[in-house]
């Protein structure tokens, strides 16, 4: 049978090449993703970066812990407390101290002028001894209006220059006193002990050259601070678990696109298999005549199976190896994953390549190789010239059990959750089933679907549209492989990109519902405070109402055995909160809110109002707050609210500015924007800031989507133009016979191009109806969740992959065709296959 196997793959070779390069790319990309994901897994090892001068680190306790019974559950602080003054001034006993104060500040141009990367900081110059920092030029600042700058290579700023610098007192010109090179973890600006004092009271830190021992016996016990020395100092730097997080991101993009990419590459492997036997029907059939047995026919398609898998599977793999380290480069050129992220040494996800590859090309031709091999000589010989039966009862029950199993899990998830359907893990894997179900069912819709859509060209002067379309009608099998590729190249371009921009339309239309406020006045920074100096100045504007919030977060123990954090805001207070929005209320009112109260979402598991729900706040304070109002759902961003006084140690950086009615609109709208000019902020009017804020996704997020896109594309797309390349090759016959019957050679490749297109369009409208079943679901879930908000259809995207698709369609037909046709259409009716 090898044997056998081997030489027929040599006759066939167009047949077999077309199989190993679809096996091959569909093992590198598992490979090439496989890769990429494993180097998510760890982080580098860092050591101490901002405190590795200084010998001990005290600071707030920045994590809360909780006994359950099965075990200690931490979670990390929002808010972690402040040094107290009176124990700074304690530690000065046991050795030599220095205050850190950590507060937000802007330099207009700061990417420019000075090099930064990341959002600047301020300290005072005091703990710089205990930092990296050494100047490079100038000297330390002496007075108020003197500062030292991080630069990066290229800095435009020196030593005695004026700049900018807007502090949470607000915007000022100050001198630059000297500059220290920029560290990789962040971009600071140094002001002198006392002007740092004066800007944010807050100690943050204290470092203390003493022993360690030491400083934790003069700090005794209960005093809610934690000391830090050797490694541990590291959890002292800004940001300490960036690179974990980083890596949080990267693995959940890359665990996206592994999985659609191993999803696409085996979807249309066993397609491309499966379609490669079906060819070889009048092969089968002959040898079946020629005395083989059904038994002997399946082992020598194995034996071909195998061959190719083997091959391709090992190619795949050189491929993924060499591909993966290239697609790690471009993810940290684009900001999706850091500039230190590189491939490593891991060899499983090889294994997992190929073992995959091998497997689906097995299981590629179990099918078809089943029904060859049980087909009589005769009958297998019929169905060479026109196909029948390609719907056994076999394939109609899997795919109405695959459909019914994908419609059901939405449906489920719908009645359930629906807020489950907004989420990404669930509407990008959602299509899956559905578009097995759709390829699946593919041969039983092709033919009445390629007789509807081509009813009007069949009837127009000529007989190109009338052929292609019964060539389509009754090569149910090959209009059916070609359709597939399209079939899941529409339904994930439209599924990808449809879904996000209609739960991001969703987004902007709640905001637009919920915000009474007529001016919104952002920090644009996690995390960063806005001006004292604005805040002052708004409230002081006669006739508005000002609500400020703040960035925290609550701890909760949820059943006894796990702590979850949620995001919340703090606001001054409920009837300030109620006058600038208008937010979904399913129960209580946002009225009620004051310091003893909370106000939760339906997604918490104590939503009655009026119980006591026990929570630890931002700073680590434990405490049992009134649920005074429940929120609804909605798409995810109806968090928790709080008062300020739950938020200590946070700043405000947001403020709702709501105009009252009978008020000079033009004269407070001067006002704000003449505080907001002097603080240093942009102010935007609300509809203004939604526009800028909601519509649209990040950056990162678009990018990550386009490349789990483009990587499905690319491969469908080859995998479409090989398809079809195998398809044209084994139909030179019949063009031939056309030939003889007095058809020109353009017009028989017109004949394959308008066919070609037919498919294609048979194949995006089987895919559009996957991406409607998609689409509508997330409609259906925003109506539960009472967003109103219109389905948002990627047409140009969908537009885009549709002619991509036509004109790779018609390219890899009519090539093949054309150099078949080179030859005589005698020669060409008398080849054997």
């Amino acid at each position: 049978m090898l044997s056998l196997a081997l030489r027929g793959m040599r006759t066939r070779w167009v047949t077999f090449v077309g199989s190993f390069v679809a096996l091959a790319l569909g093992v590198g990309l598992i490979a090439t993703t496989g890769l990429a994901l494993a180097a998510t897994f760890d982080a580098p090892e860092r050591g101490t970066e901002r405190f590795a001068e200084a010998r001990v680190v005290v600071q707030g306790t920045d994590e809360v812990k909780a006994d359950t019974p099965i075990g200690v559950r931490t979670s990390t602080l929002t808010n972690p407390r402040a040094v107290p003054e009176k124990l700074a001034a304690g530690l000065a006993t046991v050795g030599p101290v220095a205050e850190d104060r950590t507060f937000p500040v802007s330099v207009p141009d700061a990417d420019r002028r000075i090099g930064a990367d990341t959002a600047l900081v301020g300290h005072s110059w005091a703990i710089a001894a205990a930092t990296p920092y050494r100047l490079t030029s100038g000297r330390a600042p002496t007075s108020p209006g003197e500062v030292v700058v991080t630069t990066r290579p290229g800095a435009q700023v020196r030593a005695g220059d004026r700049i900018q610098v807007v502090t949470p007192e607000g915007a000022g010109t100050r001198t630059v006193a000297g500059t220290v090179p920029a560290a990789g973890f962040e971009s600071a600006v140094f002001f002198t002990a006392a002007e740092a004092a004066r800007l944010s009271p807050r100690i943050d830190r204290v470092t203390v050259d003493a022993d360690p021992a030491a400083v934790r016996a003069a700090l005794g016990t209960g005093s809610g601070m934690t000391v830090l020395a050797g490694d541990d100092r590291r959890r002292a730097d800004p940001d300490p678990d960036r690179d974990k997080e980083a890596l949080v991101s990267v693995n959940a993009l890359l665990g996206t696109a592994a999985g659609i990419t191993a999803f696409v590459s085996v979807f249309v492997v066993a397609s491309t298999f499966t379609f490669a036997v079906a060819q070889r029907r009048r092969e089968f059939g002959l040898l079946r005549m020629a005395g083989a047995t059904p038994g002997q026919v399946r082992r020598m398609v194995y034996a071909e199976a195998l061959v190719i898998g083997v091959l391709a599977s090992g190619a795949g793999c050189w491929l993924g190896r060499w591909a993966a380290p290239r697609l790690a480069s471009w993810m940290s050129g684009e900001g999706l994953a850091p500039t230190w992220f590189r491939i490593g040494e891991q060899a499983w996800p090889l294994h997992v390549a190929f073992w995959t590859g091998l497997t689906v090309a097995l299981c590629g031709v179990v099918v078809a190789s089943f029904r060859a091999g049980r087909t009589g000589p005769t009958a297998a010989l019929r169905e060479s010239a026109v196909d029948s039966g390609t719907m056994p009862w076999s394939r109609l029950l899997v795919a109405a059990a695959v459909l019914l199993t994908g419609l059901g899990l939405l449906v489920m998830a719908l009645v359930d959750n629906p807020g489950d359907v907004l989420k990404r893990k669930t509407y990008i894997t959602q299509p899956m089933l559905l578009i097995v179900a759709m390829a699946l069912l593919a041969p039983l819709l092709v033919r009445p679907l390629t007789r509807l859509l081509t009813w009007l060209p069949a009837r127009l002067p000529g007989a190109v549209g009338m052929l292609a379309r019964e060539n389509a009608a009754a090569g149910v099998r090959r209009t059916a492989a070609v359709a597939a590729p399209v079939i899941i190249t529409v339904a994930l371009a439209c599924s990808l990109m449809g879904t996000t921009a209609t739960i991001n339309e969703a987004k902007a239309s709640e905001a637009r519902t919920q915000t009474r406020a007529d001016y919104v006045v952002s920090s644009g920074d996690a995390g960063r405070a806005l001006p004292d100096g604005f805040v002052r100045a708004a409230r002081d504007v006669p006739g508005v109402t000002v609500s400020t919030s703040r960035s925290t977060g609550v701890t909760v123990l949820e059943e006894g055995t796990a702590l979850v954090r949620s995001e919340a805001r703090a606001v001054d207070s409920g009837t300030e909160l109620s006058g600038v929005s208008q937010l979904p209320v399913v129960a209580g009112k946002l009225a009620d809110l004051d310091d003893d109260s909370i106000v939760v979402n339906e997604e918490w598991l104590t939503t009655r109002v009026g119980d006591r729900l026990p929570v630890w706040l931002g700073d680590g304070r434990k405490v049992n707050l009134r649920i005074a109002a429940v929120l609804g759902i909605g798409t995810g961003n109806n968090g928790v609210y709080l008062t300020a006084r739950n938020a200590a140690g946070a700043g405000v950086d947001r403020v709702d500015i709501k105009v009252a009615a009978g008020t000079d609109r033009a004269a407070v709208d001067r006002r704000l924007r003449a505080a907001g000019e002097a603080s240093g902020v942009e102010v935007l009017g609300a509809g203004q800031w939604i526009d800028e804020h909601y519509p649209r996704s990040s950056e990162s997020t678009r990018l990550g989507l386009l490349m789990i896109l483009a990587i499905a594309l690319v491969y469908t797309g080859i995998a479409l133009a090989n398809t079809l390349v195998m398809a044209t090759t084994d139909r030179v016959r019949d063009l031939a016979a056309l030939r003889l019957t007095g058809a020109t050679k353009t017009q028989v490749l017109r004949l394959v191009a308008v066919e070609s297109v037919m498919v294609v369009v048979v194949g995006a409208v089987l895919g559009a109806a996957v991406s409607a079943v998609n689409l509508l679901g997330v409609r259906t879930a925003l109506g539960l969740l009472d967003v109103r908000s219109a389905i948002v259809v990627p047409w140009p995207t969908v537009g885009a992959v549709i002619a991509a698709s036509a004109l790779l369609a018609v390219l890899a037909a009519t090539l093949p065709a054309s150099f078949a046709l080179r030859t005589r259409p005698v020669e060409l009716a008398g080849m054997r296959e």
